[in-house]
């Protein structure tokens, strides 16, 4: 099933793409019960990660059986604003550590209650 085009790109077979989204879907899923089952802050926050990798390689693989970059590019600018997310959140857990000493999340669940 895999050919070459005149470009030189080569046409991937189906099955290498659904492989490659259903490891997009464990990261998701992974990730996703990572982010409610726990309480800690910074492990929320890699579950979070997680789920950001798992949808840029699903992006990815959608971009290469369309044959297209837009989807590649795409991922660039997803992974620009993660780095940026990173360093904001990471920034906001050592604050928080510092007032409380805890990285719970269950003793931060009053902030929105009057």
């Amino acid at each position: 099933m895999s050919g070459e085009l005149a470009s030189g790109f080569t046409i991937v077979a189906g099955s290498q793409i659904s492989l490659a989204l259903a490891i997009s879907a464990l990261l998701f899923v992974i990730g996703l019960v990572g982010f409610l089952c726990r309480r800690n802050m910074i492990i929320m926050f890699l579950c979070t990660e997680l789920m950001f990798q798992g949808a840029a390689l699903a992006m990815i693989a959608f971009a290469r059986m369309r044959m297209d970059v837009s989807g590649q590019v795409f991922v660039i600018f997803i992974l620009t604003v993660a780095a940026a997310e990173a360093a904001l959140a990471l920034g906001l857990v050592v604050l928080l550590y510092r007032r409380r000493e805890t990285l719970s999340s269950d003793a931060w669940s009053e902030l929105g209650e009057s």
